[in-house]
């Protein structure tokens, strides 16, 4: 099977509070966008599972989140099955763009049509949220309010039709470093997601926050955000725990006028999907 796994942006993101396990709260809205890792998926009779990526600082071992994804759907179904996995790699690491979840809920997805649907929507969910926080959205798509660790999903209002300049810097964020950050300087929370949410159909990008792009004090992230609007972005945000930032364009014409003032960069015009894994 192939399977392009489509990244996500945070257009909204608030930490909440803290569980006694020590997993952070979070508000979010999630966007899936067209900017998609592609994954060979192979499954045949016998016993292992292989991963395998183009990029070679991915690990291949079982430390790879979708080697994980495999072998908790194997225990969960109770089957036996060899997997091999191949991964074109598009979507950039260490972005807050959920790559390796995405992947992670293509591997879940595409296990399951093979063995015709043997776990229940609900099972697969819960095997995602063991995952990551990203992975539960990730199996679904779209437009999504997600709140606890990001196994509560629900549905928002559609977004109005834009377009979206992702630009990854040169360098990126580790996300386990972002929350202890947080836990140094913690920061009230906004609560104030619906109201958001309620803007997607108009000008949500003024509206748009993320907790994370407040704790950081690097300059270069304020700069890009600043380029994209002096190239026309209507709003510019940190997605996730960074590095990418993107900015909201009214039409692909003046995203892809805006990419080339970033020639140093990864960038990636891409627009809102209606779903995050789709069987090619």
């Amino acid at each position: 099977m192939i399977v392009t796994a489509d990244a996500k942006l945070n257009l909204y993101l608030d930490i909440t509070g803290r569980r006694s396990d020590g997993y952070h709260l979070l508000e979010t809205v999630m966007q899936s966008v067209s900017l998609s890792d592609v994954l060979d998926i192979n499954i045949t009779e016998g016993e292992g599972i292989t991963v395998s990526c183009d990029v070679p600082r991915i690990p291949s071992d079982e430390s790879n989140i979708a080697y994980k994804a495999a072998q908790r759907y194997l225990d969960a179904a109770g089957v036996k099955a060899r997997v091999d996995i191949r991964i074109q790699k598009r979507i950039p690491s260490g972005a807050g763009m959920g790559g390796g979840s995405s992947d992670a809920a293509a591997v879940l997805t595409a296990m399951n049509r093979y063995f015709n649907n043997a776990l229940s929507v609900e099972k697969l969910h819960d095997i995602a949220s063991g995952l990551g926080a990203d992975v539960p959205f990730c199996l679904t798509g779209g437009t999504k309010k997600c709140r606890g660790i990001g196994e509560v999903i629900s549905s928002a209002p559609q977004i109005k039709r834009c377009v979206f300049l992702v630009v990854m810097p040169d360098f990126t964020c580790v996300t386990k470093e972002a929350y202890a950050k947080f836990d140094v300087t913690p920061i009230p929370p906004r609560d104030a997601i619906n109201e958001f949410a309620s803007q997607l159909g108009g000008s949500f990008e003024g509206r748009m926050y993320n907790t994370f792009e407040v704790l950081y004090s690097d300059n270069r992230i304020k700069l890009l955000k600043a380029e994209l609007m002096r190239h026309g972005a209507r709003g510019a945000l940190l997605t996730g725990s960074g590095a990418a930032v993107f900015g909201v364009f009214d039409d692909e014409e003046t995203a892809n006028a805006a990419a080339r003032y970033f020639p140093l960069n990864f960038t990636s015009v891409c627009i809102p999907t209606e779903q995050s894994i789709h069987f090619v």
